[in-house]
């Protein structure tokens, strides 16, 4: 313990007047003080299909897939794997998973000291990536077009989880992506997601995406509630941006009782999975399109639903279902929903399980998606059920059935 202790102060000591290119060997260099050969940090790309190792200059080592290999088990597990010599240990930033990390060491190194060297190691990484480019062109496997760059530069974290409430999202082509954009933020007991999917692709498309999501915070840190923020979106839109609109679906999950608040503008439905099965399609659309609200003086209607300890909300966008193979066979619903399931039922990390979703719409399509495909997956996993002891029903709130 002492070692791994003088390794994470040196790391911590050190690390403030390094470089982001400068990190890969402070990292190795406190690889003698835990009794290993080396240290490589390996991080997933965009398309989260290979781990390439971030090394320092003059020092080469090969990529890892992520599906055939014991580092991509440890990325897709989060479970630390061992080989002969070797130790891969998930790189974590918060639930985001970033790589792993490659621990070599003719002793079988102990998997504590490891874990504590790989949490100071995401945490510095995290910190001293937005200092420089290194991280971001590692990570592309080919050249992103400048409507991605935009949208990713707009994205919050893929995963985001508290002890009670997870949120992880999926986008692809991750290098040509332009109209679909995600956003969550967790305000005391209140999860807050909307998923946006803007007409047209590229620039425009891109632009489109960034004032939703610029819109949406402003609404949400101005306390808006859910209705309002709808009706501000749609009023941007179409004073900025008059004849172009997104689809929507905003939500607003209440963590203490499960109280699930949705508004869907145009939006396919989002769909409720309960004890690992689609139990039904939450009701939409609740109000027109943002930037069409002109067109009808109704207001956005909010639409409430009770979830139960466990249950999972998934959003997605048209891109996903729509996307079509060479035979011209739809990817559709029903396969949507198949593989969500299955893979909840194997215990699958809430990030992997939109993973293997989003490969699943790629290998299916065949070539170049036509259209954005995003998702986003909930889950709502309180310690102990809020019925139990009357609390939601407290507050004047029923539970379905």
């Amino acid at each position: 313990m002492a070692q791994a202790d003088e390794a994470v102060r040196r790391l911590l000591t050190q690390a403030p007047l390094a470089g982001p290119d400068e990190l890969p060997a402070l990292v190795a260099g406190i690889a003698p003080l835990i009794d290993a050969r080396d240290i490589t940090i390996f991080l997933a790309d965009y398309a989260q299909v290979s781990l390439v190792p971030l090394t320092e200059p003059g020092r080469s080592a090969e990529a890892a897939s992520i599906d055939s290999t014991l580092a991509g088990r440890a990325f897709t597990t989060l479970e630390a794997q061992r080989g002969p010599g070797r130790l891969w240990v998930p790189l974590l930033d918060g639930c985001e998973r970033l790589g792993v990390v490659q621990f070599e060491s003719d002793a079988e190194l102990e998997e504590t000291t490891a874990h504590e060297v790989t949490a100071c190691v995401a945490q510095l990484l995290k910190n001293r990536r937005a200092y420089g480019d290194t991280v971001e062109r590692l990570r592309r496997r080919e050249p992103m077009q400048v409507a991605a760059e935009i949208v990713w530069g707009l994205l919050p974290p893929l995963t985001f989880a508290a002890s009670d409430v997870v949120a992880t999202a999926v986008l692809e082509p991750c290098y040509d992506v332009g109209g679909d954009v995600f956003d969550y933020a967790l305000n005391g007991d209140v999860l807050s997601v909307a998923l946006f999917d803007t007409c047209g692709h590229g620039i425009k498309a891109s632009a489109l995406a960034s004032l939703a999501v610029g819109a949406y915070r402003n609404a949400r840190r101005t306390g808006l509630d859910l209705a309002a923020t709808a009706v501000s979106l749609d009023r941007w839109f179409s004073s900025e941006h008059r004849g172009l609109f997104a689809t929507a679906i905003m939500i607003e999950l209440d963590r203490r009782d499960g109280t699930l608040r949705t508004i869907n503008a145009g939006h396919p439905g989002a769909q409720l999975v309960r004890d690992g099965k689609a139990i039904k399609e939450l009701p939409g659309p609740t109000a027109l399109p943002l930037g069409l609200g002109y067109f009808s003086a109704e207001p956005p209607r909010v639409h409430e639903e009770m979830l139960h300890p466990g249950d999972r909300v998934l959003l997605y966008t048209d891109g996903v279902t729509d996307a079509v193979n060479l035979a011209g066979e739809r990817f559709g619903l029903e396969r949507l929903l198949d593989l969500v399931q299955r893979a909840l039922n194997d215990e699958l990390p809430a990030p992997e399980t939109m993973r293997r979703l989003v490969q699943s719409v790629l290998d299916h399509h065949g070539e170049g998606l036509q259209d954005d495909a995003t998702a986003v997956l909930i889950e709502w996993r309180p310690a102990r059920d809020p019925w139990a002891n009357g609390r939601a029903r407290s507050v004047g709130v029923e539970p379905t059935v």
